[in-house]
């Protein structure tokens, strides 16, 4: 029961009991309990936002999120990986393809160009994990790009591999003539006796002596872009033009064994040794030339000669003697 409250009148000099109105009453008790509702809701909400009350939506988010920072946290350390094993792949690339087949390394700068300068990951900043999924994203571009530029060099080491296939089958590398059907290197590379005025003169070839009718042979893959005897001086001569700058010219043939347009591989048969032309006896008069510049054929002869045969050869072809032609 409510206690009872009293005043003092000082006209009656007495205690007079003080009576709440009804409606006051009632007004204080909604007071009360509109603030304790108030209270109550305040509160709710304030618990709401502490790890201490969670409903089982939010408790099902945040799984969701710690699972999605270890799936980033494993997919960093695979890119960790794949990184490593890229900057092998480049460091290969850069030391031993490119430097075999003579080729500019691709600078650091070049393989990781185009990721300065605009910050192309604004969208993902503000978030919690901003700085994991930035990190990630960013690590996983680089990657992209320089696995792009890696398959593009690739693809020119392949180009250049295949060339450097074919420059070896092009160059002239054997002797047009074989050592068994050779009488001997009647003159070589350089200024030698002309046989009919006896000046001496630039000898742009080598003159191979063999019997009318020795095999005479391509020394590298290439095209016949001349088999005829409109050349002075050469009799039948045959052209044949290898490619990367390098062409063979063989003369005073008795007879050819292919014809212009025709494609050859190296070791294939020409014509046969004669003595047609500006020759004073059968022999071979061999040239190569080098971007339009004639060359010393003896700098070729490593594909079918060994070393001994070799120095026999350059100390005959060396000799100041009287050419053939």
């Amino acid at each position: 029961m409510a206690k009872a409250k009293y005043y003092y009148d000082p006209e009656r000099l007495a205690f007079t009991k003080i009576k709440t109105k009804k409606g006051k009453k009632i007004g204080v008790v909604l007071l009360f309990l509109t603030a304790s509702a108030l209270f109550g809701f305040l509160c709710f909400v304030a618990l709401l936002n502490t790890p201490f009350f969670e409903t089982p939506k939010d408790r099902l988010l945040t799984r969701e999120i710690e699972n999605l920072k270890i799936q980033y946290q494993i997919l960093n350390r695979k890119a960790a990986l794949m990184e490593e094993a890229i900057s092998n792949v480049e460091e290969r690339d850069n030391n031993v393809y490119r430097t075999y087949f003579n080729a500019t390394p691709i600078s650091e700068e070049q393989r990781k160009a185009g990721f300065g300068g605009v910050n192309r990951y604004k969208e993902l900043e503000g978030y919690n994990n901003s700085d994991l999924v930035i990190n990630t994203t960013k690590r996983l571009d680089v990657l992209s790009k320089e696995i792009v530029i890696e398959s593009q060099s690739l693809d020119e080491i392949a180009k250049l591999a295949k060339d450097k296939a074919k420059l070896l089958t092009a160059i002239p590398a054997i002797q047009p003539v074989k050592n068994e059907d050779l009488r001997h290197v009647a003159s070589g590379f350089g200024y030698r006796s002309d046989p009919f005025t006896k000046i001496r003169k630039f000898h742009a070839g080598m003159d191979f002596s063999a019997r009318t009718g020795t095999p005479i042979y391509a020394t590298g893959d290439g095209v016949v872009s001349a088999a005829d005897n409109k050349m002075s001086g050469y009799g039948n001569r045959v052209l044949v033009s290898h490619g990367f700058g390098y062409q063979t010219l063989y003369g005073h043939m008795s007879k050819f064994a292919v014809r212009s347009g025709q494609r050859v591989k190296r070791g294939d048969i020409l014509g046969y040794v004669g003595s047609t032309g500006r020759s004073e006896a059968p022999h071979l008069h061999y040239e190569v030339h080098k971007n339009g510049t004639v060359v010393n054929p003896l700098n070729f002869y490593y594909g079918n000669i060994s070393a001994k045969e070799y120095v026999l050869i350059a100390k005959l072809a060396n000799q100041e003697n009287q050419s053939l032609d």
